[in-house]
Formats: structure tokens, sequence, C-alpha cells
């Protein structure tokens, strides 16, 4: 890619790093920048949540910063503490909404929505998906897609039937740093070179049981209607099987999907290992440790890729590391994560990426630990100290010093699940020319991927992918 060509990228990309860079979610917006229909009026997009715990009250808080989005309905079966705190909050908002405990009530009363945002278990993604699919509805569907491929299946097929958009919660694809780094410099710029190995993972502290206040319980009948055996269970639906996939699939869904992106192909085979080394089996029918290992064959070469998610202890938190022959990239939805590292024999070609304003230089290793060797003194960027050939002076020899350090161009001032629900408002407004990050059959890929790390430890052996596998 020659300098002019790179100049037109990084000018097309208003998201650069620079006071002018108001967001670069914003960029992303065509709502926000003022581009959509002016024939509609502000608050043309009426939407339903489709369950409000956790996760359901992100996706709301990020809906009710979003221009012209209306919540006119909230479903959710916690009648006396998740409906009634999201009631409490939206109608201080001034969204007028109706409230329901089952989702086909809902569907049938309301006759003015435009979309729903489903925040459920997994095990009722499916069901609550192809519903509202199917009732002429866009939905926005929290990964992972369903906890079974038959329920993701049955979710792509409803999304093709209907006619209607279905955009799965995988957020990272909407989140602008990672959209730079696949689109300019493993895509465009092929910066790394050819990427050999993937390391990721997210480990979590451990935690206690999620509680909940006792005078305000579900009732037996309630739970029991809706899949759940006690309020422990719908708590902690996730470690459970056949309601949730435990930690690979909550946690790991999201950064294989990652693997998936950015290598630009679908695993060959797995392997893996999982078993329950802190948490009591009885409440924790998921193993709170497992390792993975997948095995690609990409359009450059082969590639091996490592996972691990840990229950029990937070160390090293969660980041995605794609190894090159020519650098590395170390990249994280926290945005003081990502780091970009270059072999020594590609300082003339980074340069020239640098200069264009591909990437900026956080420190230059090499230059700074010799000069500041010779003063004896210790370098600022905090990088292992190293014996300086010229003068003889030591620093430090523990390790020798890492390679020069790079960041990139892309201001992040959103929050990521913000930035993934602008882009299913923008594709709705648009009639679909918008195209939404994550599409259903993307998210059954990843789901495809995630769901046989489970298959694989039960198994105890390497797994194959059949291509057709991954087509839904």
């Amino acid at each position: 890619m020659d300098s002019e060509s790179t100049k037109e990228i990084i000018n097309r990309r208003i998201f650069l790093r620079s006071a002018a860079a108001t967001g670069a979610g914003l960029a992303l917006s065509p709502m926000a920048l003022g581009k959509a229909d002016p024939d509609k009026k502000p608050d043309d997009i009426n939407v339903a949540l489709l369950g409000v715990g956790e996760q359901g009250q992100v996706l709301m808080t990020a809906c009710l910063k979003i221009p012209g989005i209306r919540i006119k309905a909230v479903c959710d079966i916690w009648e006396k503490y998740n409906r009634k705190r999201v009631s409490r909050l939206l109608n201080a908002y001034r969204h007028e909404h109706n409230t329901y405990t089952d989702h086909k009530e809902m569907l049938d009363k309301e006759k003015d929505l435009d979309a729903v945002i489903i925040a459920t278990p997994d095990f009722w993604h499916a069901a609550h998906t192809v519903d509202c699919l199917n009732a002429g509805l866009h939905v926005y569907c929290e990964k992972e897609m369903s906890n079974t491929l038959s329920g993701a299946h049955n979710m792509v097929l409803a999304a093709k039937k209907s006619g209607k958009l279905l955009q799965i919660g995988h957020q990272r694809r909407s989140n602008p740093r990672y959209k730079f780094c696949f689109e300019n410099l493993i895509k465009g710029a092929k910066l790394l070179g050819q990427i050999t190995a993937v390391n990721g993972q997210w480990n979590r502290r451990a935690s206690e049981p999620i509680g909940w206040p006792k005078n305000a319980p579900i009732d037996p009948a309630t739970l029991k209607k809706y899949g759940y055996a006690s309020m422990e269970q719908f708590k902690d639906w996730r470690w459970y099987k056949g309601l949730g996939g435990g930690p690979m699939v909550d946690l790991g869904s999201h950064q294989i999907d990652i693997y998936n992106w950015f290598l630009q192909a679908n695993p060959k085979t797995v392997m893996a290992s999982g078993r329950t080394n802190f948490y009591d089996p009885q409440t924790h029918e998921w193993p709170d440790t497992m390792m993975a290992v997948y095995e690609y064959e990409t359009a450059q070469g082969n590639v091996t890729a490592f996972y691990q998610t840990i229950s029990s202890s937070a160390s090293g938190g969660y980041f995605e590391n794609f190894m090159g022959h020519e650098g590395s990239l170390i990249i994280s939805e926290r945005e003081n994560r990502c780091e970009i590292y270059r072999d020594e024999r590609t300082a003339p070609k980074w340069d020239h990426w640098v200069k264009d304003g591909m990437l900026y230089k956080q420190c230059d290793c090499e230059i700074e630990y010799i000069e500041k060797a010779k003063k004896e003194s210790i370098p600022k960027c905090g990088c292992p100290q190293i014996t300086d050939s010229s003068t003889g002076a030591v620093m430090d020899v523990r390790e020798t010093p890492r390679p020069p350090k790079y960041d990139l161009p892309v201001a992040m001032d959103k929050k990521p699940h913000l930035m993934h629900l602008e882009n299913f408002f923008d594709a709705i407004h648009s009639g679909g020319k918008v195209a939404l990050t994550c599409p259903a059959e993307v998210g059954y890929e990843t789901a495809v991927a995630v769901l046989k790390v489970n298959e694989a430890v039960e198994a105890g052996r390497k797994l194959s992918f059949q291509p057709d596998e991954f087509n839904a």
C-alpha cells in the first residue's frame, strides 16, 4: 500500500485521535450526525425491552442516550424488582410504557413497536427472538445467540423468513478501535505480517453467589413456568446446564468472535480442558477453569489460537493478542490495554505508517534505553533495563527490552454497547442500507465455534469442524 493510499484511508477516518474527533462512535452513527430520514419524527423508533436484569439495564441505559428511541414496553418475569426498578427510571426519563410478564402478551397488545431488545438468559433467546421476528419486529439479541445450535439455527431462519434485522450482541464488532485494527492494520496494511498464533483470555475474580432482596422474590409458580427451579438458579443461570453455557460461552464468545473476524476464517479443530477447581459443582455445573486450543487455516497460512477463562482469579484481565512474524497486536475493550509491538527488522516500514498517521509511537525502547543507560538512569517508559554495548553501563539484566511500542490514532468516548445499538438503529433507519456489524449469520458462526468447546471438554479429545457446520 503506497503512501497516498494510506493517507486516503486515514482521511476517511473522522474518529482519529484529535481534539476534533468528538467521538469514534458518533462518526459511525448517521442518526447522531443528523443523516437520518428528515421526514421521520424524532421518536420514530419504538422499542420494547425483553429482559431487564443486569445486562438489560446496561442496554436500556445506552438506549436512553440515543436520540429518537422511545422505550414503549418492558417485559420481565421479576415484577417486584427488575420491572419495578426499570419502570421507575423510564418514567423519570418520560418514556411512557407498559409492563408485562409474558412476552407473548406483550407482542399481542403492543401494536406500534418497531424493535425489541432481548437480554434474557441464553436458553430463552431462540424462542423470544423467533416470536419477535415473526411478529414483524427488528431484534437486537444479546450473545450468545442460544445455548443450543438448533436454537441459533432457528433464529437465523426466522430472520431470513421475516426480512427483519437481527443484530447479535457481539459489541466489539462496532468498536472503532477493533474496526480500525481489522480494516487498516491487519487487512489493509498487513502490519503484523503473517499471523501464526493468537492468545487470549478473560479471567475473573472469585465471587459470592448473586443474592436478591429477600422481601421481593419471584413466586415459585412463576419460576417454574419460565424454567427455573429456584431463585438461586434464576440469579446464577449462567452456571447451570440447560440454562447457560458456562464461562466459555458467557465470556469466551466475545473473544473467539474476534479470532474468527481478524483471521477471516472459521476454526478447523478444537481441543479443550475444563474442570471445576474452585466452586461447588452443585451450584456451578459448568467448569470454572477452561482452556481451549483452536487450529485455523487462513489465506496466509496456519494459525494456532489459545484461549482461557478462569473464574477464580482476575490475573491479566481480558485481551486478545495476535502474533505475526513482523509484529504483534494486543487489543482489549479497555482502551488502555491496546498495544502494538514491531519486530526490530520492520523499522522502516513501521516508520512509514507512523508518518502517515496509521500509528503513533508511545516510546522507542531501543533508543531510550541506550541514552538512559549512558546516564545510568531509569527510562520513563518502565521497560526492562539493558546493558549499553558502547559504554558497558548496566541498568538491569533480568530480561531484554521490549520492542518499540505503538498505539492507535483512534479515540473511544462511548460505551461499547452504545455503539453497537447505534449501528442496529442506524440499519433500521436506513431500511437495511446500513449494514449490521454482527448479523445473524456471523453470530451463528461464532456460536458454532464456541459451543464446540464444551463438547470437546466432554469428549476429552480434539474435535473437527466441517465447513458446512458454519452455515445455518
